[in-house]
């Protein structure tokens, strides 16, 4: 194949991953309601899921596969886009103002979940030749999952009047859509498809592109790959900024990225050992490094201005742009 036929599989593989989760998110919200789910719960698990199921088909398909250079760049830039690119994009048509609850209760997470994301993929300083996540840590970072979606959702019914984000998600998502039973599952039982469908012509698509351009597989995943499962987050957040709702738009990155690092590595590296690239490991300090700095910047002024948005812009394309060169 052409590299031209190798960037259209690539482009159709995550066109079909954006539809298939679009679909899924939506009929799963349906069911849920169907079967007596509470709102807030499906707004705080299904809808969160949905956002990350593009990330999850990619680096389910790539490691099934042996490509688990491809998982670990898409599941790391997508954190580094999600922040460098879709928060900043947020920021910059308005400034962002965050309620504490995000601070006090998703930031920090996703500090513990990049810390240890981090000190797991440093192996070579335990005296091993190799770094990996194996199917001990994977099943740790479930665990830390499990975890926070337990703290999550009860505080949440046990406050749900005064959780302004977790009514915006809500609002935002569920909206007055209720499909009956068999259409529910049939939507849910699409967007699968879609996303098994679009998970294996995006790795296919990736692993070619990279072949032809000689380039690595964890470079492809980390920029062109990761920025394409991250499309639904750069809209979700970017209408949120535009409506005004900016709790939504912070939250939406934050909860991504939580559920990237512990669900999806989570169960990437339980199905299959995921290596760290050689040139990998700068990537797990760069975006603990961007992670910090969002949650450094939400502790005074519980905003993130315009001008602090446009600098993590600027520092993620020099980022990107680096690893490219």
């Amino acid at each position: 194949m052409t590299l031209l036929a190798d960037a259209a599989l690539l482009v159709v593989g995550l066109a079909l991953l954006l539809a298939g989760g679009e679909f899924m998110v939506r009929g799963a919200a349906a069911l849920a309601r169907q079967l007596g789910v509470p709102p807030l719960v499906v707004g705080l698990t299904v809808v969160a899921f949905g956002t990350s199921a593009p990330e999850l088909a990619v680096n389910l398909t790539a490691a099934a596969r042996g490509n688990g250079a491809v998982a670990f760049g898409n599941l790391i830039g997508s954190n580094l886009a999600n922040i460098g690119l879709i928060l900043a994009s947020a920021a910059l048509l308005r400034t962002l103002a965050i309620q504490s609850i995000i601070v006090t209760r998703e930031m920090p997470m996703m500090i513990v979940a990049s810390v240890a994301t981090l000190v797991m993929g440093f192996d070579a300083l335990r005296g091993q030749v190799d770094s990996h996540y194996d199917r001990a840590e994977g099943l740790l970072l479930l665990l830390l999952f499990a975890i926070f979606v337990y703290y999550t959702v009860s505080e949440t019914l046990r406050k749900r009047s005064s959780d302004p984000f977790v009514e915006q998600v809500r609002e935002h998502w569920i909206g007055a859509r209720l499909w009956s039973l068999g259409p529910s599952i049939g939507v849910v039982v699409l967007g699968l498809a879609g996303l098994a469908l679009g998970g294996q012509l995006t790795v296919a698509g990736a692993v070619e592109v990279a072949a032809a351009l000689g380039a690595p597989k964890g470079l492809i995943g980390l920029t062109v790959v990761a920025v394409g499962t991250s499309l639904p987050e750069l809209s979700a957040s970017v209408m949120a900024a535009r409506k005004g709702e900016t709790d939504l738009a912070v939250g939406n990155v934050v909860g991504s990225n939580i559920f990237n690092l512990l669900f999806v590595l989570g169960v990437t590296a339980t199905v299959g050992e995921v290596p760290v690239p050689p040139d990998g490991q700068p990537d797990l300090i760069v975006m603990l490094a961007f992670s910090s700095i969002v949650l450094l910047l939400s502790l005074g002024r519980r905003e993130i201005t315009r001008a602090e948005g446009a600098l993590l812009l600027i520092g993620y394309l020099g980022y990107i742009t680096w690893r490219v060169a």
